[in-house]
């Protein structure tokens, strides 16, 4: 996108926000970057120059505008809409690997060497690895000076800078405040609402348009009691994290999604953004997948009556493909049943005292030499669970971030009693993989039928061709043609 000149000064010039972290607008000028939807009169067009990240815009020399801040954009929508090297490297590096692994451990775990992955990020974002993830650890340092009173020097390391000296330096640079500065700036707005104590309150911006129905009522009614709950007008869950736990609380506004994070460690901030930004699919690009769906006559009365449908995803791939394999050929109220009993069994205790929330949601390793008698389950399932989440606790089976789909797919498949169903739904909430489909599933075939369209699963996916590469959001739509609990937000 940053390379068409033309399409991006058209972006500039109308102000629009679709393309808001899809690229950046520098003027060389001020030495300033915005955001496409900037407020302030757009430069004169031999003055803008575009880039892919702000990372690369700093790397240049270029600091983030004080009016439109570029550095809170919401982010691009095709890391999530790919599945290649470099997709998968920032999925990482905005989980914070880098800064726990270093370069090393974000190669290890993609498979190539740090040469090859400097290169190839260099080659398409125009910044390498530490300088993608030093311009994620200055937007972690500004969130935690203006949305706390935690002192700068701790705000420093729960940023993951290694030292103050050097998150003094990069705040200069990138915002052209110091620190005391940009806390004095956002003063006002903290003092007019505060913070609970020991919580940080945010603001996750999104694409609009966004429809809240579907994605908050799937989680919410296929909570896992002790894990998720919906309270007060937000999904509430618990989050096991690298450097401790936390719990989120996150409720849908009209042009933001607003989150309440609690944190044993506040190293663990960017890591717990990162898992709720994709929890709710929020860095997707509704116009683009509406507008492809839309082509479809079938489809198009359900996307004009509620546009911007989201993906509901998860905060761990693991424990859902576990959650998967539960609700197996089983209800809704079924599966959370036997999700309950195995968080009550084996999942951590946490403390809530805002709410209901009792523990985390066990891992691979905890479930790995569980007693398969112990589990109300059919014996074929009980060997299905076992099989699962011993490949995931020895590594055979890997799933996450770094995951490439089609590698996982197979995988999946190769284990016993993972058919199409298991394998696509893992494969479209756990991975967020945008083209993953569900054409054997029950819903899916009831909603086929009455808009008239092929109800076998080998027709409806030859006719579904004509949705890629977004078939998982057709699925959204497809599914909200039901009255079932989980396309309504609760009241």
């Amino acid at each position: 996108m940053h390379t068409d000149t033309e399409r991006c000064v058209r972006a500039v010039q109308s102000k629009d926000a679709r393309f808001d972290g899809v690229f950046f607008t520098a003027v060389r000028t001020t030495r300033i970057y915005c955001r496409p939807s900037c407020p302030a009169v757009p430069p004169k067009v031999r003055n803008m120059e575009f880039h892919p990240s702000a990372a690369s815009c700093q790397r240049a020399g270029f600091r983030a505008c004080k009016r439109c801040r570029p550095d809170t954009s919401p982010g691009s929508p095709q890391w999530d809409a790919r599945a290649d090297a470099v997709a998968r490297a920032m999925r990482l590096i905005q989980d914070g690997v880098v800064d726990r692994e270093g370069v090393p451990g974000l190669a290890a775990r993609l498979g190539y060497s740090a040469r090859q992955i400097e290169r190839q990020l260099l080659a398409e974002l125009g910044a390498g690895p530490l300088a993608l993830a030093r311009a994620q650890r200055a937007q972690t340092a500004r969130l935690l000076v203006e949305t706390t009173e935690l002192p700068m020097a701790e705000i420093a390391f729960a940023a993951g800078f290694s030292s103050i000296r050097t998150f003094n330096d990069t705040v200069r640079e990138v915002f052209a405040l110091t620190p005391g500065e940009l806390r004095a700036r956002a003063g006002r707005a903290r003092t007019a609402s505060p913070a609970t104590p020991g919580t940080i309150t945010l603001r996750l911006p999104f694409r609009a348009p966004l429809n809240p129905s579907n994605l908050f009522g799937h989680l919410a009614a296929t909570a896992v009691p002790g894990v998720e709950e919906w309270r007060d007008g937000a999904y509430r869950r618990t989050l096991a994290l690298p450097y401790g736990h936390g719990i989120v609380a996150l409720g849908p506004r009209p042009d933001h999604i607003l989150c309440r994070l609690s944190l044993t460690d506040p190293r663990d901030l960017t890591h717990a953004i990162s898992r709720c930004r994709r929890l709710l699919d929020l860095d997707a690009d509704p116009v683009a997948v509406d507008e492809h769906l839309r082509t479809d006559p079938l489809l198009a009365p359900l996307v004009d009556a509620a546009p911007g449908r989201r993906v509901p995803r998860t905060v761990d791939a693991a424990e859902f493909a576990v959650r998967a394999v539960l609700g197996q050929q089983v209800s809704t109220a079924a599966a959370r049943t036997h999700a309950a009993r195995l968080v009550r069994a084996h999942g951590v205790p946490v403390d809530d005292p805002e709410g209901g929330l009792t523990h985390l949601f066990p891992d691979p390793e905890a479930l790995a030499g569980l007693d398969p008698e112990s589990l109300a389950l059919p014996a074929s399932r009980r060997t299905t669970l076992l099989t699962l989440v011993r490949a995931l606790a020895d590594g055979a089976l890997t799933l996450g971030p770094e995951s490439d789909w089609d590698e996982a797919r197979a995988r999946l498949l190769a284990l016993p009693g993972f058919g199409p169903w298991t394998t696509e739904v893992i494969a479209m909430r756990a991975l967020g993989d945008p083209d993953a489909f569900l054409p054997g599933d029950l819903g899916i075939r009831r909603a086929a039928e009455g808009l008239g369209l092929p109800a076998t699963p080998a027709k409806l996916t030859a006719r579904a061709a004509h949705w890629r590469p977004w078939r998982a959001y057709a699925v959204q739509y497809l599914w909200a043609t039901d009255a079932h609990p989980i396309n309504h937000l609760p009241a």
